[in-house]
C-alpha cells in the first residue's frame, strides 16, 4: 500500500512538474508571438508620411545698376512659380526600444518633418539693356527668394498639420497593437494612456 502511495505521489509531482513548465513554455511563447507583433507594426509604420501642395507665386525681378555715375542700365522679367510641395517623415528613423520582459514598448525619437521644394520657374517679358543683362547670379537671387517665399506659405497653411495627422495615425497603430496586447507604449519615460495623447508627443 505504501509503495502505492508513493508511485501515485511521484506521478502527481510528475504531472503538476509538466504542467507548470507546459504553462511557463505557453507564456514564453505567447511573449515571443506577442514581442515579434509589435516589431512587425513598428516595422511597417517605418514608411514616409508625406502630404503633398501646389503653390503658386508671381512676382517682377528688376535690377539697376549705374554706370559711371551717368548712364542707368536695367533689366527685369516677369517670374511665375509652381512649386510641388511635400512634407515628410522619414519613419526609417524612428527610434523605439522593445522590453519583453517588462513588456513595454518606448518611441525615443521622432524624426523631424523635412519640407521639400521643387518649383518650375518660368520668365515672360524678359528685359535687359546691353550693359545690364541677365547672369547666373541674378537666377540665383530669383531661385533664393522663390524657395524663401514658398517655404514662409507653407509653414503658414495647412499642410504641417495634415503631415502631422498622418504621423499621429501611423504612430496609433504601435499604440492599438500594444493596447490590445496588454503592453504599455511610452515616449521617453512618460506612458501613453490613449491615442489623444500621441498628439502631445509633437507640441
Amino acid at each position: 500500500m505504501r509503495k502505492v502511495l508513493i508511485v501515485i505521489l511521484i506521478l502527481l509531482l510528475g504531472y503538476f512538474t509538466y504542467q507548470y513548465f507546459d504553462a511557463q513554455q505557453e507564456k514564453r511563447e505567447q511573449l515571443i508571438e506577442a514581442t515579434n507583433l509589435i516589431e512587425k507594426e513598428i516595422k511597417n509604420v517605418g514608411k514616409l508620411v508625406v502630404t503633398e501642395g501646389s503653390f503658386a507665386q508671381v512676382f517682377t525681378y528688376k535690377n539697376s545698376k549705374q554706370i559711371f555715375n551717368l548712364v542707368e542700365a536695367n533689366k527685369k522679367a516677369l517670374v511665375v512659380i509652381n512649386a510641388k510641395v511635400t512634407i515628410a517623415y522619414d519613419l526609417r528613423a524612428l527610434e523605439t526600444e522593445v522590453d519583453p520582459e517588462n513588456k513595454i514598448i518606448t518611441i525615443k525619437k521622432i524624426p523631424a518633418p523635412e519640407i521639400n521644394i521643387n518649383p518650375d520657374i518660368e520668365y515672360y517679358d524678359v528685359s535687359q539693356d546691353y550693359l545690364n543683362q541677365f547672369e547666373a547670379s541674378d537666377y540665383n537671387k530669383i531661385k533664393q527668394r522663390v524657395m524663401t517665399t514658398i517655404r514662409e506659405k507653407v509653414e503658414s497653411s495647412e499642410l504641417p498639420q495634415n503631415a502631422e495627422n498622418r504621423l499621429l495615425a501611423e504612430l496609433a497603430n504601435i499604440y492599438v497593437v500594444t493596447n490590445t496586447l496588454g503592453w504599455t507604449l511610452q515616449y521617453n519615460t512618460t506612458p501613453i494612456n490613449s491615442s489623444q495623447e500621441l498628439k502631445t508627443l509633437l507640441d
